[in-house]
């Protein structure tokens, strides 16, 4: 399952070619940055993700 559909990636990228390899290296990219977001939501004793954790 991908974070970030291929139609989204698409529709921001317009019409350049995607290779097939990208999908699960930005789906990896996405979860990295979602777990340091959690992290950081912890440290500061939050169960929300918000903007700012980015």
């Amino acid at each position: 399952m991908y974070l970030v559909t291929k139609a989204q990636i698409r529709d921001i990228v317009g019409n350049v070619n995607i290779a097939e390899e990208f999908y699960p290296a930005l789906n990896i990219e996405v979860k990295r940055i979602i777990l340091k977001a959690l992290e950081r939501a912890k440290k500061n004793n939050r169960r929300t993700l918000m903007a700012r954790d980015l």
